[in-house]
């Protein structure tokens, strides 16, 4: 497998509506990969021919060794808006910079280089594009054979960037010990079906974080077309196999468990191998991942401001050390539901509004909002993506806290117990304090 620098043109194509931290600052580089190789197809109907591939990464890595933790994080790249894009870096960058992982983003499907329509609007971007067309200076030579051969694709660059490293390897000068990979969305649910199909034969990721997957996993695809990522929605419920040697860690939101994502039809026990989280009041998609750009998503209520974020980066350091040396992490308890014969199942929600029940954080433990991850009635597939935040009445927050400084204790307690649970991290105190709402109680 051969890496060449990507340079020049008009720089990393890669959507992203929250700048990440800062770099530099924190002694990292990024640098961006063309990578080709030769990988066996796997269609539906059977094999298909090898067939080679151009594809490209980014890598954001420590620059000296004394920085690096010995693991490297590497993200399936999104294609949900018909671009590469990195939602679980947005989420994890904190915990990946302040801990000294490095991380990489594959572009492991079709439309990630040929261009596609993509599953959720074109979030104001031009048409389907590929790479190659938006900047042909840059990604001229990048050729994708078709989603049947994208899972040997993201199993064979994992597997060389965790071999030793000589000067042209982008890894070069740090030894990495672990390789952890990560998803979001389209791309947890490629891991699903990674896990349950591949992972086994490839023996290449010491774990995987799956976040956000739907009831089923994301189809094998074709020779020279994308997957039908509607196949993850309406197919058979597909847990994870509990039978491999690494551990499978899977984050889920109110999205995730209800709308047509329907994981609530896929849910499994924890074992010494599988452990899921599900986090309330929290959405498919929220605030931290849109940033400034709320208003273009046209959505008729405020998108959620849940606090997943903090949960993900927990998750993250749990799975580490779940890798490293064994540590298991505390069980979550599931979302409460109620089951109903002859109708869908809905959420238990307490006097405020909130979802009872799943990993906690302050938002919901010490509320000043209703926070769903679903919406009643979206207008938009975007829209069901992003949830929705809505105020509660000033005389429920009154008899609630009763006063503000009566918020700001309850607020820290939940805080606190978040933390000791393990469901949240002592290094994010202070963001989560500043996350609080006190101007909201009257």
């Amino acid at each position: 497998m051969l890496f060449r620098e990507l340079a020049g043109g008009n720089g990393c194509s890669l959507l992203s509506a929250t700048p990440g931290p800062d770099l530099d600052a924190h002694g990292y580089v990024e640098t961006e990969y063309a990578v080709n190789g030769i990988v066996r197809g796997v269609t539906a109907n059977g094999d298909a021919d090898p067939a080679e591939f151009v594809t490209r990464i980014l890598v954001r890595r420590p620059v000296s060794a004394e920085s690096f933790n010995g693991t490297l994080v590497v993200e399936w790249l999104n294609v949900s808006s018909g671009n590469d894009a990195a939602p679980e870096y947005t989420y994890l960058a904190e915990e990946l910079v302040r801990g000294g992982f490095a991380w990489v983003g594959v572009s492991a499907q079709y439309t990630g280089i040929e261009g596609g329509a993509g599953s959720v609007g074109d979030l104001g971007q031009p048409g389907p594009q590929s790479l190659a067309a938006k900047d042909s200076a840059r990604y001229g030579m990048l050729r994708h054979p078709g989603d049947a051969y994208c899972f040997d694709i993201f199993g064979a660059i994992g597997e060389v960037l965790g071999l030793p490293s000589d000067d042209a390897h982008p890894l070069a000068g740090l030894s990495v010990t672990r390789t952890l990979a990560v998803g979001e969305s389209q791309s947890a649910m490629a891991l699903t079906t990674y896990v349950n199909r591949f992972a086994g034969d490839h023996q290449v990721y010491d774990g995987y974080l799956i976040h956000s997957r739907s009831v089923s996993g994301l189809p094998l695809g074709e020779v020279g077309a994308p997957s039908d990522i509607e196949l993850a929605f309406t197919g058979e419920p597909a847990p994870v196999r509990d039978d491999l040697a690494v551990p499978v860690f899977t984050v889920q939101t109110e999205t995730d468990l209800l709308t047509n994502f329907r994981y609530h039809c896929a849910r499994q026990p924890d074992t010494d191998r599988v452990r899921t989280w599900e986090v309330a009041g929290a959405a498919h998609a929220d605030l931290h991942q849109i940033g400034p750009y709320e208003e273009m998503l046209g959505c008729p209520t405020p998108v959620n401001r849940g606090q997943q974020r903090f949960v993900l980066r927990a998750a993250l350091r749990h799975l580490h050390g779940w890798v490293a040396d064994g540590t298991t992490p505390p069980a979550g308890e599931p979302l409460t539901l109620e089951h109903s014969p002859d109708a869908e199942p809905v959420f238990v929600t307490d006097e405020i509004g909130n979802v009872v029940g799943g990993v906690r954080t302050p938002c919901v433990d010490a509320p000043t909002q209703v926070l769903s991850g679903v919406v009643a009635d979206p207008v938009s597939r975007i829209c069901l993506l992003f949830g929705s935040t809505t105020t509660v009445p000033s005389d429920l927050l009154a008899a609630r806290y009763g006063t503000r400084d009566k918020y700001d204790r309850h607020y820290r307690d939940a805080t606190e117990a978040a933390i000791a649970g393990g469901f949240v991290l002592a290094d994010d105190r202070d963001e989560i304090l500043a996350d609080a709402n006190p101007d909201l109680v009257p």
